[in-house]
This record gives C-alpha cells, sequence and structure tokens, in this order.
C-alpha cells in the first residue's frame, strides 16, 4: 500500500517581515542570519570505525544507528557504543576502494510498525555493483535479521568512485535515492545528462509494494515520452554526497560534490513536480563546465556554492528543527570534507540566498545526522560522532574547535570579511587508509 502523500508546506517571504517558513498548520518561524550564528561541536563517542551516515528512528527509543563503511552498522546509547552491531554484512561489502562501503541507512517512515530499514553498499558480488536493499529487524529490537536481506535495486558500476549511495524517505513516503555519475573526471560517459541510464540522478521509488519496487504514478517521466528511465526523479548531478528534507517545510537539499572549481547546494522547493536538471556535466555549480560558454536552458542552477579556497568536497546535512538551540532553527548546515569548515544555510527576508562560515572541524567531516528530535551530528573520518551545537548558547559545552569568522562563498552576498588566510585551516587528520573522499577521481587538476 502507497502511503499517503504529505500536504507540504512552502516558504514564503512576507512583506516588511523576515523570511518566515510556514508549517502544514499555517505556524510560522523566523529564518535565521546565518552571518549571525556560531557553532562548535561536542564529542558524543570516539573509536568508530570510519562512520560514514547516521539514522535514528521515530520510535521513542533515543537510540542512534551509525554506519561503518566496512560494512557495520552500531548503536550509540546514552553515549555508548553497544558491544554487538545491529547489522554485520562486512562479507556482502567491497569496501577496499576508498569510496566504496556500506554507506547509506534509512529506516521506514512507519519503523517500529513496518520494523524494517534500507541500506546501501557496494557489493563485493557482482564486485563493485551498487546495491539498494531491505533488512527487517530480528527478535531482538537492537539486532537486524542479516538473512533477511531483500534486494530493492541493483546496477553494475563502470568505476570505483562516484557511487552515491545515500538513502532517504520524503514526506510523501517514498524512497529516494541520489546515484552518483559512474566515475572518472568530468563525467567521461556523459551519464549526469543521459535520462537512459540511472547514473547521476536522483530516483524516486515505491517500496510499499510486493514486487522490489514502484514507480509513483506522479514521477515525472512516467509516459515516456522524454525517453527517461520512468525511475528518475532529477537529472545532472556529480555525486550527491548527502541530500535531505527539511522535517518541517518538505523542501530537499542536496549537495553535489564539484569537480575541479565548484562545491554546490540545491534546494529543490516542497510540491515540486520533478524532472528538475541540475547541470552536470553541462554545469559544474553556476559556471560552465569545461568550456568558456554553455546552453544554460532547463537546467536548475544551485542556491549555493564554493570554490577551491574554501574547500574540495561539500558533505550535505541538515536544516536544523530541533527545540535546544532555538537560534539555529530554520538554518541548513552543511561542511567540507578537506577543511572541515561548517557553513549555515537560509534566505533573507528578501527571498535571497545567504551561507555564512559558521564554525570549524577537525578529522574530515564525512557526514551529519538527525536524531528523532532535529537535533544533530556530525560524523569524521577520525572516528568521531559530535554533536552540533549553538556555540553562543548560555553556558555553551567547551570545545578544542577554533571559532572562525564567518565568510561567504562565492556568488553570494557577503556576509562577513572574507578570511585573509584561508590555509591556516585544519586539514583532515585520520588514520592510514581511513580518509574517505566522495570525489577521489585521483589527481584532481
Amino acid at each position: 500500500m502507497n502511503f499517503t502523500s504529505h500536504a507540504r508546506a512552502t516558504l514564503a517571504c512576507i512583506v516588511g517581515l523576515p523570511l518566515v517558513a510556514v508549517t502544514q498548520a499555517g505556524s510560522t518561524e523566523p529564518a535565521p542570519d546565518p552571518g549571525a550564528l556560531r557553532v562548535t561541536m561536542v564529542p558524543v563517542v570516539t573509536g568508530l570505525r570510519n562512520p560514514v551516515a547516521m539514522a535514528a528512528p521515530h520510535d521513542g527509543s533515543r537510540r542512534l544507528f551509525v554506519v561503518e563503511k566496512a560494512g557495520r552498522i552500531v548503536i550509540v546509547r546514552d553515549g555508548l557504543i553497544e558491544g554487538r552491531p545491529f547489522l554485520d554484512i562486512t562479507e556482502r561489502v567491497e569496501a577496499a576502494a576508498t569510496e566504496r562501503g556500506l554507506l547509506g541507512l534509512a529506516f521506514h517512515p512507519r519503523f517500529p510498525l513496518e520494523p524494517t530499514f534500507v541500506v546501501a553498499y557496494t557489493a563485493r558480488r557482482p564486485l563493485g555493483q551498487v546495491t539498494y536493499s531491505r533488512f527487517a529487524l530480528g527478535a531482538d529490537p537492537d539486532s537486524a535479521d542479516p538473512g533477511s536481506e531483500r534486494l530493492i535495486i541493483a546496477w553494475d558500476h563502470p568505476r570505483s568512485n562516484h557511487n552515491g549511495g545515500h538513502v532517504a524517505f520524503g514526506p510523501d513516503g517514498y524512497l529516494y535515492l541520489g546515484t552518483g555519475d559512474g566515475g572518472g573526471g568530468g563525467d567521461p560517459d556523459r551519464n549526469g545528462q543521459d535520462g537512459r541510464t540511472l547514473l547521476g540522478k536522483m530516483l524516486r521509488l515505491d517500496i510499499d509494494t510486493d514486487a522490489p519496487y514502484a514507480v509513483p504514478a506522479d514521477n515525472p517521466f512516467v509516459d515516456g515520452s522524454a525517453g527517461v528511465r520512468e525511475e528518475i526523479w532529477a537529472l545532472g548531478l556529480r555525486n550527491p554526497w548527502r541530500y535531505s528534507f527539511d522535517a518541517l517545510t518538505g523542501d530537499l537539499y542536496i549537495a553535489d560534490v564539484g569537480q575541479n572549481r565548484l562545491e554546490e547546494v540545491n534546494v529543490e522547493p516542497a510540491g515540486s513536480p520533478g524532472g528538475l536538471n541540475y547541470g552536470w556535466n553541462v554545469m559544474e555549480g553556476s559556471s560552465c563546465y569545461g568550456a568558456a560558454t554553455c546552453d544554460r536552458t532547463g537546467l536548475t542552477l544551485p542556491v549555493a556554492e564554493y570554490g577551491r579556497d574554501d574547500g574540495c568536497s561539500v558533505t550535505g546535512g541538515y536544516v536544523y528543527r530541533g527545540s535546544a538551540f532555538p537560534a539555529l532553527r530554520g538554518a541548513y548546515f552543511y561542511a567540507d570534507f578537506c577543511t572541515n569548515a561548517v557553513w549555515a544555510l537560509a534566505r533573507d527576508r528578501d527571498g535571497d540566498w545567504r551561507q555564512a562560515r559558521v564554525g570549524t572541524g577537525s578529522g574530515g567531516i564525512q557526514s551529519f545526522g538527525e536524531d528523532a528530535a532535529g537535533e544533530l551530528y556530525v560524523l569524521t573520518a577520525a572516528g568521531d560522532l559530535l554533536h552540533l551545537v549553538d556555540a553562543a548558547a548560555p553556558d555553551p559545552p567547551p570545545t578544542t574547535a577554533p571559532d572562525p569568522t564567518p565568510t561567504a562563498a562565492p556568488g553570494l552576498t557577503a556576509t562577513a570579511a572574507p578570511d585573509p588566510d584561508p590555509t591556516s585551516e585544519p586539514t583532515p587528520t585520520t588514520g592510514a587508509g581511513s580518509a574517505f573522499l566522495p570525489w577521489l577521481d585521483g589527481p584532481r587538476r
């Protein structure tokens, strides 16, 4: 049975007032000024093994489920890592190459009434196959049944990098899969713009069926007239390394890793009919890729971007909707793996997107997580799970992270003076062989 589609709210600009988010019930919250925010990160646990994703079901248990790249999912409860893994499919996962591994996790929206979850991984057999599968709980709620795997969709991946691998359920109850372009520098197979392949796309699937999946009737290409696969929701992505839905508005935020110049964030408003084309590889960010000019007709450009002075691999996050830090509500937080810079993004009273640098982490920020209460977390290649907190809150938790001056990314209205010495930022510090780079093409330049 299909989930009944939820009514979705939109962002509105109220004349004479700050931009506000309009909820389904009609209440409002002011959008924050990114330039006024400062965040820091407080350790929750250390000693994780290359954590790359986190999920938390809305089941009242307050458990955090952390995905370790080699093929395990572990439970963090009350600041401790449970001794027994929730799921261990290490023998099925190919994780030797830098960007391969167990990459994503999403619990069914009706969990635990529907006691299943979805994972994404690259398989050992066939080698490197990108695989999205569904698993079920075992008799113990802290343990999944590794024998319950039910394949949803899979395909051979031509190269070891740009595997995508994130999974998320939308407010409509459908499963959204962000896929990489197949790897290699510059999308040599031009998969991002080829509607006949699932590579370089956002897919939208209904998994509440007896079949592995069904295509929702309102997907944008179901009539086949455009020659595009009907599973496709959006085109023109390079390697969407983390995307999320605003828990209040339903807007979809997609962070797409760039090639040699620009990292980007795209936003699809709630209620969109789909079918957007985010431009790769005609565009890299807001610039033509590999050419002085290009045809931008029908392309959707990012709302935010930054260049190589500020980082080299974007890590998408979430819009903060928690209650612990009211000043952060409504800001989208994301980071860069290479510099550990953390940004906040929001619209101003004129409806223009503004971003500011609001903090700096360490250890290689690989992913963000959101718990059932809307609080945000950061995962690092060094093995840390950190709580993202408002550094300006009364009696903020102590931190050893520097307190940087916020900066605006290229192409956006500046909210503060640029950092005069970007080379002073720390680079990721990881154990030998533990670095996880979602963009790795070999030499970047």
